[in-house]
C-alpha cells in the first residue's frame, strides 16, 4: 500500500495561505468571450442581489457605453464619484481609489464593483493599470467584482492577434485571473452576439457595421468563445487538483483524459512512447512519461541507463511531461504518481514470457491489484528474445571489479561473526547467535547493498549450520526443526536486507535532492549580491562545477544584441551555437535537436522582461543528463538571467540619476549664463545702432564695420535666445497658450517673420483645402516652422526651392517641409533631434544645435512629433524632408469664426 498521508510541509503551507486569504478580499471576475456578451449586466444583475440581501456594496466606476439596458441596471445602485484626471488640455474621469479605501473603512463586509479590469489608468493615476487598483483594494480587506474579455489575459495576448488580426495593448497578469476567488464565465452564442450588434446594443450604427468587418467576425468569435472557454476549464482543473492535494484524495477522477506512458529499462521503451503519443494525440489530451528506478534497476549498465534517457527525452519532445522517479518498486511509485497528477490511464509495455514463476507478476497486474480505479493499456512488445534492427548489441558487461568487494566483505563479516561467537556456543543460545548474523546481513546491506546482503544472509545460514547447529563442523542436520529455523532465518535476512538496500537508496535519493537545492539556494542567495556579469558568472560556474563537475561559461548579450563573454568561462564555446540559440530563445547544442555535435549545451538565459545572453555548460563525459538534472540546469540558467536582468536596470538606473542630474545642472548653468550675456549683448547692438546714427556719416569701411558688428551681435542674440528656451522647455517653465487656429494663418506668420533669410528662394506652399481648425499655441508652432525655414536656407544653395505641404489624416494633420540640399547624414536622422547636435560636426554654417531640438520639444508638448528623412533623388535633386504631425480635434461648438482666426497677443520675440 501506499502513503496516502498529507505532506506536514503542504499542510503548514496551507495554513498559512489560508490567514492571508482570510485578510484578503475576495475577487470575482465576470469573464466574456469578448465585448457585448454581457458581463457589465450580469454583474450589475448580481449586485442588485446582493444589495437586496443587504451588503454594502458602491458602484466604484461602471462604463455603460450608451447600452440603456446596462444603463438601467446601474439605476438604484450607489454610485462612487469620480476623480477628475487633467491629460493634455483635457479633463478625464477615474476611478477614485481613495475615496474607495475612505468608504470602505466605514462598511464592514464592503463591496466595490469596478468595471474593465485591463483598463489603462490616466497618466498621474497613483497605478498605471487598473487591475493594480483592484490588488490595493483587496489588500485592505475589500471586496471587489471586476469584468474582463479573454483577449486581455496576458497569456493568451499574442494568440488573440494572431486570430484576429489585431493588437490588444491592454492586458491582465495572468496570476491576477488564477488567483481570482471566482470566475463567472458569461457566455453568448457568436450569432446571439452578432444579432445584438446589428440591433445597435452593443455599438452605434457606424461603429457596429465597422466592428462587424474587423474584429467581430463569426469566426474570430467561435474562436474567441472557446479559447475563454478552455482557459475557465484549465482554471476550474486546477481548482480540482488543488483540492485533492489538500483533501489527500486518493482515487482518480476521470473528469479529463490525461495518459501515463511507463518507461521501463527494456530496449522497447520507444514503442511505448509512441504509442501513447499516438493515442494522446487522437484523445487530444495530455500525458505524462514516467521512469522509475528501483535498486535493481540502478544496478544496470551505463548504456541501459543512456537509452532510458534517450526515450525520456523521445517523449519530451513528442509533447510529454517527463519525470524519473526513486522508489523501491514500481507499481506503487507509479499509482502515486497518477494519483498526484489524476492521471486515469496507464500505458505499459506486455512481453509475452513462456517461463514465468508463479510469484512473479507484471507491472500491469500489479498497478491494477493496488490501483482498481486505474485503467491499463498495455502495448504489445516482441518476445525477449527477438533482436531489433540495427547495430549488433554489445555483450553485457562483466561484473564492475569494484562490486566484488562487496560480496567478498560480506563473506569476510559472515566469517568474523562465526569465529567470534564460537568460543561463546555455552555461553549465549542458539537464537542470540541468529541476531548476530542478522546484524551481519544489515550492516553489509547498508555498506555494500542489496547484492551482497543476499550473499550475506545465505553466508550466514550456511555458516551458523556448519559452526553451531549439532552435529557441529558438517551440514547435516539431527533435528527436523532446525530446517524451519533455517528457512526463517534465511527469510528474514533476506527480507531485512532487501528493506534495508531499499531505504538506503531512498536515502542517498532524498541526500542528493537536498544537497541540489541547498546548492540551488546558496546560489541565489549569492545572485542577489552580484552587482557585476562577472560575478554571475563566476556563482553560476562555482554551482555547476560543484553539482555536476561541468566546465561553463556566461555570454552576455550587449546593446546591440551582440554576445561577450563574461570572465572566467572555462567552456570552449562555439559562438555560432551559441549567437544561433540566442537569437532564437532555444536551447542548442549537445543533448539537442540542434548542433547536437557541439561539445556544450547552451541554454538561453530567459528573463522576464527579454533574454539577457545564454550560458554555455560543458560536460566532463558524454552521457545524457536525466529529466531531473535537466530541470536544475533550466532552474540554475533562469537564477542566472533575473540576476543579469536585475543589474541590467541597476545600471540603468544609476546612469539616468547622473543624466538627469546631468541636464539639470547643465540647464541651471545655461541660463545663469544666457541671462548675464543678453545684457552686454543688448548693449552692443544698441551701440552699432548709435554709430549708425552718427552724425556726419561714418566712412564706408566704418559703416561695415559698425553693421557686422550689429548682425554678430544679433546672431549671438538669437543664440543665447535658444539657450533660454531651451531650459524652460525642460524644466516645464513654458504654459501653452492653446486656441483653435487654422494652420494657413500660422504658416503665413512664418514666411512672413523669416522672409528676409528667404530672399531670393522660391517658396511653394501646398496646404490642403480641407485642413481643420488646430488646438495650438500659434507663437510657439511658428517658432518650429521658422526653425525649420531658416535650416533650409542656411544649409541648402542658394535660390533652391523650398516646399511646404499639409494635409489631413483621420487623427492628425501631417506637414512637409522641403528643401534641395545635400540631406541629412546617413545613419544620423535621429540624432540630429538632439540637443547640441548639428548635421555636420565641422562647418561654416553657425549655430550650437538647439533649433531642431526646440521644435522637437514644442510638439511633444503638443502631443505631436517631428522627424527627418532625406528624399530619394528626383527632377528637382532630392533633399531633407521635415515632417510635422499635430493631433486633430473637433472645436467646440462655441467658437466661432472669428474667433478661430484671431492669431494670440504674443509674437516669437516676446516669448523668448
Amino acid at each position: 500500500m501506499t502513503d496516502q498521508r498529507p505532506d506536514p510541509d503542504a499542510l503548514l503551507q496551507r495554513v498559512q495561505a489560508e490567514e492571508a486569504r482570510a485578510r484578503r478580499g475576495k475577487l470575482k471576475i465576470f469573464f466574456g468571450a469578448s465585448a457585448g456578451v454581457g458581463k457589465t449586466y450580469a454583474m450589475l444583475l448580481a449586485a442588485r442581489a446582493a444589495k437586496a440581501q443587504g451588503a454594502a456594496l458602491i458602484v466604484g466606476l461602471v462604463e455603460t457605453h450608451g447600452r440603456s439596458d446596462t444603463e438601467a441596471m446601474l439605476r438604484d445602485l450607489p454610485l462612487l464619484p469620480r476623480k477628475a484626471v487633467p491629460y493634455r488640455e483635457r479633463t478625464l474621469q477615474e476611478f477614485d481609489l481613495d475615496a474607495a479605501l475612505a468608504w470602505a473603512a466605514g462598511h464592514a463586509g464592503a463591496l466595490v464593483l469596478l468595471d474593465e479590469l485591463a483598463h489603462s489608468n490616466a497618466p498621474g493615476s497613483r497605478h498605471p493599470k487598473r487591475w493594480q487598483d483592484v490588488e490595493e483594494l483587496l489588500d485592505a480587506g475589500i471586496d471587489v467584482w471586476s469584468t474582463m474579455n479573454v483577449q486581455h489575459l496576458e497569456s493568451l495576448n499574442d494568440i488573440v492577434s494572431g486570430i484576429t488580426g489585431i493588437r490588444v495593448w491592454e492586458t491582465v497578469p495572468d496570476r491576477i485571473f488564477d488567483e481570482a476567488d471566482e470566475v463567472v464565465v458569461v457566455d453568448l452564442p457568436p450569432d446571439e452576439l452578432l444579432q445584438r450588434l446589428a440591433a445597435g446594443k452593443v455599438y452605434i450604427a457606424h461603429q457596429a457595421e465597422r466592428a462587424t468587418k474587423n474584429f467581430f467576425r463569426k469566426g474570430n468569435l467561435l474562436a474567441l468563445r472557446e479559447l475563454a472557454l478552455r482557459r475557465t476549464a484549465d482554471r476550474v482543473d486546477d481548482e480540482m487538483q488543488a483540492y485533492r492535494r489538500q483533501s489527500a484524495v486518493a482515487p482518480v477522477w476521470p473528469n479529463r483524459e490525461a495518459l501515463l506512458a511507463c518507461v521501463g529499462p527494456g530496449e522497447h521503451g520507444e514503442k511505448v512512447v509512441r504509442s501513447c503519443a499516438r493515442l494522446a494525440a487522437q484523445l487530444d489530451v495530455s500525458w505524462h512519461a514516467v521512469h522509475v528506478e528501483t535498486p535493481a534497476l540502478q544496478r544496470v549498465g551505463e548504456a541501459e541507463r543512456q537509452h532510458v534517457l534517450r526515450v525520456l527525452k523521445l517523449a519530451q519532445e513528442l509533447g510529454a511531461t517527463t519525470a524519473t522517479l526513486a522508489a523501491p518498486d514500481a507499481a506503487p511509485a507509479l499509482v502515486r504518481y497518477a494519483r498526484e497528477h489524476n492521471l486515469a490511464r496507464l500505458v505499459v509495455g506486455r512481453r509475452e514470457r513462456p517461463l514465468r514463476w508463479p510469484w512473479q507478476r507484471s507491472l500491469a497486474d500489479m498497478v491494477a491489484t493496488q490501483a482498481g480505479d486505474l485503467d491499463v493499456l498495455q502495448v504489445a512488445l516482441p518476445p525477449a528474445g527477438a533482436a531489433r534492427p540495427g547495430p549488433a548489441a554489445e555483450p553485457p558487461p562483466a561484473l564492475a571489479a569494484g562490486a566484488w568487494r562487496g560480496y567478498a566483505a560480506a563473506l569476510a563479516v559472515c566469517s568474523a561473526i562465526a569465529l567470534a561467537a564460537t568460543p561463546l556456543l555455552g555461553v549465549l543460545e542458539l537464537t542470540n547467535i541468529v541476531m548476530l548474523f542478522l546484524l551481519a546481513v544489515i550492516g553489509v546491506a547498508l555498506l555494500w547493498g542489496r547484492g551482497p546482503a543476499v550473499a550475506a544472509a545465505f553466508f550466514g545460514v550456511a555458516l551458523f549450520d556448519f559452526f553451531f547447529v549439532p552435529p557441529r563442523f558438517t551440514f547435516a542436520v539431527s533435528d527436523a526443526q532446525y530446517l524451519v529455523t533455517f528457512a526463517v532465518m534465511l527469510v528474514v535476512a533476506l527480507v531485512v536486507g532487501q528493506l534495508t538496500a531499499g531505504l538506503k537508496v531512498q536515502a542517498e535519493a532524498a541526500t542528493q535532492r537536498e544537497h541540489r537545492v541547498r546548492g540551488l539556494y546558496e546560489m541565489s542567495r549569492d545572485l542577489s549580491g552580484a552587482l557585476v556579469s562577472d560575478q554571475v558568472a563566476e556563482i553560476g560556474a562555482r554551482f555547476l562545477e560543484a553539482e555536476f563537475g561541468t566546465k561553463s561559461a556566461l555570454l552576455v548579450a550587449d546593446g546591440q544584441d551582440r554576445l561577450q563573454p563574461a570572465a572566467g568561462g572555462t567552456a570552449a564555446v562555439d559562438m555560432g551555437v551559441a549567437q544561433w540559440a540566442y537569437d532564437r530563445g532555444e536551447a542548442a547544442g549537445r543533448g539537442t535537436d540542434t548542433l547536437p555535435a557541439s561539445a556544450c549545451l547552451v541554454l538561453p538565459l530567459k528573463a522576464p522582461m527579454r533574454l539577457r545572453g545564454v550560458l554555455a555548460i560543458e560536460p566532463a563525459d558524454p552521457r545524457l543528463w536525466g529529466p531531473e538534472q535537466r530541470r536544475v540546469l533550466d532552474t540554475c540558467a533562469s537564477l542566472m538571467a533575473i540576476s543579469l536582468e536585475r543589474i541590467h536596470y541597476i545600471e540603468v538606473a544609476q546612469t539616468t540619476t547622473v543624466q538627469m542630474e546631468s541636464e539639470r545642472l547643465r540647464n541651471s548653468l545655461l541660463s545663469a549664463i544666457s541671462h548675464d550675456l543678453r545684457t552686454p549683448l543688448a548693449a552692443m547692438v544698441g551701440l552699432a545702432d548709435s554709430l549708425a546714427l552718427t552724425r556726419p556719416a561714418l566712412a564706408g569701411p566704418q559703416q561695415e564695420i559698425a553693421q557686422a558688428m550689429r548682425q554678430s551681435a544679433l546672431r549671438m542674440n538669437a543664440l543665447v535666445a535658444n539657450l533660454l528656451d531651451m531650459a524652460r522647455l525642460e524644466s516645464g517653465a513654458v504654459q501653452l497658450n492653446r486656441q483653435w487656429q487654422p494652420l494657413e494663418e500660422v504658416v503665413g506668420s512664418a514666411l512672413a517673420a523669416v522672409a528676409p533669410a528667404l530672399a531670393g528662394r522660391p517658396v511653394h506652399v501646398a496646404l490642403a483645402d480641407d485642413l481643420p481648425l488646430l488646438h495650438l499655441d500659434a507663437a510657439l508652432i511658428e517658432r518650429v516652422l521658422v526653425n525649420l525655414l531658416e535650416n533650409a536656407a542656411k544649409y541648402t544653395p542658394p535660390g533652391s526651392a523650398i516646399e511646404i505641404s499639409a494635409r489631413a489624416d483621420a487623427d492628425e494633420v501631417i506637414v512637409d517641409v522641403d528643401d534641395h540640399g545635400p540631406g541629412l547624414p546617413r545613419g544620423r536622422e535621429e540624432a540630429i533631434f538632439e540637443k547640441f547636435e548639428r548635421g555636420r560636426k565641422e562647418s561654416a554654417t553657425p549655430g550650437v544645435g538647439l533649433g531642431l531640438a526646440i521644435c522637437r520639444a514644442i510638439l511633444q508638448a503638443h502631443g505631436g512629433t517631428i522627424r527627418g528623412q532625406t528624399r530619394p533623388g528626383g527632377p528637382a535633386g532630392g533633399g531633407a524632408r521635415f515632417t510635422i504631425t499635430l493631433p486633430r480635434g473637433e472645436p467646440p461648438s462655441d467658437v466661432g469664426a472669428d474667433q478661430a482666426l484671431a492669431l494670440p497677443a504674443a509674437s516669437p520675440e516676446d516669448w523668448r
